[in-house]
């Protein structure tokens, strides 16, 4: 018999470079959401001009990384030599597998012209058969991303499957990420997929209610039961679920199911053994070295 979880995480303040964030996952009471490990908010924040994001090429190994913005603009660049600009609505979707190495910037015109910046970054757990895997990159523009309306709310669908769309992100563990935006006051039976499918409710801005239960704005709710999520005019929220893949091992950015993973990871990185990433170098040190 599956042990119910309901648990509410008030949002940790962090800094990323000089950029104060919110950090919802991971926390000690509550390591996962199915196979999301992390989760950010950042912003909003204006940025004068000359002033930008700034995180210089840093190693990943055993997780994919997704970002979904609000507003601004984000350079990224891998190991892989890929150089994708995000914008809102877009997806920039990014496996590690056994290793590699990506930064994140303003882009120069951004970067000059001062904006608004605001996302929020996800962390996947990559099943065992696939953590030392090649790794790999995906961009999907806004319009490749399936969409619709559920009582007065519009609803993207970033990953995974939902009122029986598949985003063509290319995920390898069952799971839904969706991003809800309301123009009316609604609500919504949300299923339990199976007996130890977890749910997470994150309420970007807004009144949302799961079972008659508030939940405050830039909090996360994690479930593994159905229920009736409830919201008024103007809410923003996303809804992200999956089946828990089992424990995993987290240091700085690496993910793992063994320690050895982890340990050759934060040597290869100490002694400059990942790839570089073209144009950018720029190298985060591993803390505490």
């Amino acid at each position: 018999m599956t042990t119910p979880t309901d648990v509410t995480l008030a949002p940790r303040e962090q800094d990323l470079m000089g950029l104060p964030i919110r950090r919802l996952l991971p926390q000690r009471v509550q390591r996962h959401c199915g196979p999301f490990v992390f989760l950010d908010h950042m912003g909003p924040h204006r940025l004068a001009p000359g002033q930008g994001l700034d995180v210089p090429p840093h190693p990943h190994i055993g997780l994919s990384t997704l970002t979904w913005l609000f507003s601004g603009a984000i350079q990224h660049r891998d190991s892989l030599g890929t150089m994708q600009r995000i914008v809102p609505g877009a997806v920039n979707w990014m496996t590690a597998g056994k290793g590699i190495v990506h930064s994140e910037r303003s882009p120069d015109a951004t970067r000059a012209a001062g904006s608004e910046i605001e996302g929020l970054q996800f962390w996947v757990a990559q099943p065992e058969a696939t953590e030392q895997g090649e790794p790999g990159f995906q961009h999907c523009e806004a319009s490749e991303l399936p969409k619709g309306q559920l009582s007065g709310t519009n609803w993207t669908l970033v990953a995974g499957q939902w009122q029986g769309e598949q985003s063509p992100v290319k995920v390898d563990s069952a799971l839904s990420l969706v991003v809800f935006e309301s123009q009316s006051a609604g609500e919504l039976h949300l299923p339990q997929p199976s007996t130890t499918w977890e749910w997470g409710l994150y309420g970007v801005e807004g009144e949302l209610a799961w079972d008659g239960h508030n939940l405050e704005p830039r909090h996360l709710r994690i479930r593994n039961q159905a229920g009736r999520l409830t919201w008024q005019a103007g809410a923003r929220w996303v809804l992200i679920g999956g089946e828990p893949l089992g424990k995993r091992l987290m240091d700085w950015n690496f993910v793992a199911t063994r320690a050895d993973l982890i340990d050759a990871a934060r040597l290869r990185w100490k002694e400059r053994g990942f790839p570089p990433v073209p144009g950018d170098d720029g190298y985060v040190p591993y803390p505490g070295s």
